[in-house]
């Protein structure tokens, strides 16, 4: 039961605001790191790049960005949240204005490692920003859906009009609007986010102290959570390409990253709803199979089969992470929140760096359906991992 309490206007004001921006910052922030999957392809025919090579670019904004989420985390304490958030947002906007005048391959690779470099304080300090504004009058899971579901949106939208926008523009062109978009975002969110937060109440600060969560739960729930998103990331790598094999053209590849995005941002939603009916470990077993099966079948499937499929497969290839998210501060004692939030964050990116540069160099010795199924039999790691996060919650019950 979500209990919940009467607020101050004033106070619901900034609940309401910091939903707002964290939900924008999410929306902008995905939005501009899955673009790079339309960009991809273009940029392999423009630099005559081989697929580890792609599998760097692609990594090198990901890793960056897991790699200094705990450091984001921890600089937001010292100089605060607001400032890292919009100089982060900042950061990932001007780093598309370079790619919009890139060269070469080094030049792509600088710029995409300031883009992730800016995009690692989104998730830490956006979902602790909404998980403190949300904590005194209840409904922080409720909150916490509303900004996965908008990351999903900012998946969805921004790469679906990128892909609509190069048929009619260059992708220079493209890549300095993204810029534009980080930019504008960012003066958002300054005036958006509110100064500060109440002081937690003695109950909450009861709570933080009482609140164990179960270590060995924790730890393997952000295995579960890496090797989800390292299937994820590698398969939306794979993605345009074996779209490419099979005719379909720049737009029908934006087209089907929105289609697999839209179903990503409902299977977040329905997920989650599945996850309380079901349980976690139930759902978690119930998607990554049928992420697995779906994965395989788009290597043999013909072009349209593959497009109608994709919806699906977005469903329960997104979705999964929802449940596994919303486990979080069931295994995290209250004190420990955000750092468990940015070690989540830091495995799950983490892992969808790697494996685009590890796949991306089985592509290239052994082709992509091979790669593509590889992918697919990582997940069935995933069930045995469920099933101890499910008693690590069950322990702490």
């Amino acid at each position: 039961m979500n209990a919940t309490v009467a607020l101050p206007a004033i106070e619901k004001s900034s609940r309401r605001r910091s939903l707002i921006a964290g939900c924008g910052a999410h929306a902008v922030h995905d939005g501009l790191t899955d673009v790079i999957y339309v960009l991809l392809p273009i940029w392999q025919t423009q630099f005559a790049l081989s697929y580890a090579q792609i599998g760097l670019l692609r990594g090198a904004y990901s890793g960056t960005m897991a790699a200094f989420q705990l450091v984001a985390s921890r600089a937001a304490k010292r100089w605060g949240r607001m400032p890292m958030l919009v100089g982060g947002t900042a950061l990932a906007g001007a780093a598309y204005l370079v790619v919009g005048q890139a060269t070469g391959l080094a030049m792509l690779l600088l710029a995409l490692l300031l883009g992730g470099l800016g995009a690692s304080t989104q998730h830490p300090l956006a979902s602790s920003m909404i998980t403190e504004a949300y904590e005194e009058g209840g409904g922080v899971k409720q909150a916490l859906s509303q900004y996965n579901f908008a990351g999903d949106i900012g998946k969805t939208l921004i790469p679906g009009l990128v892909g609509l926008l190069l048929t009619i523009v260059s992708w220079r062109a493209s890549a300095t609007l993204l810029g534009l978009l980080g930019l504008m975002a960012a003066g958002l969110l300054w005036w958006l986010i509110p100064g500060q937060f109440p002081a937690p109440t003695a109950s909450k600060q009861a709570k933080s102290i009482t609140g164990a969560g179960s270590a060995t739960g924790l730890r393997a729930l952000i295995l579960t959570g890496t090797l989800d998103s390292a299937v994820r990331m590698g398969f939306l790598t794979f993605l345009p390409f074996l779209l490419q094999a099979k005719g379909a053209g720049t737009a029908g590849i934006g087209l089907a990253l929105t289609m697999l995005f839209i179903g990503g941002a409902f299977g977040k939603l329905f997920c989650g709803y599945l996850g309380a009916r079901l349980g976690m470990m139930k759902t978690v077993w119930l998607t990554e199979t049928s992420t697995a099966l779906l994965i395989v079948a788009a290597v043999y499937l013909p072009l349209a089969g593959l497009m109608v499929m994709l919806p699906v497969l977005g469903m329960v290839l997104n979705g999964t992470s929802s449940v596994l998210y919303g486990t979080v501060p069931d295994l995290a004692g209250a004190a420990r929140r955000e750092q468990a939030f940015a070690l989540f964050y830091t495995g799950t990116i983490g892992g969808g760096a790697v494996a685009p540069v590890v796949f991306g160099g089985i592509g290239d010795a052994w082709g992509v359906p091979m790669a593509v199924m590889l992918l697919a039999g990582l997940l069935w790691v995933t069930l045995p991992l469920a099933w101890v996060v499910q008693r690590g919650v069950e322990e702490k019950v």
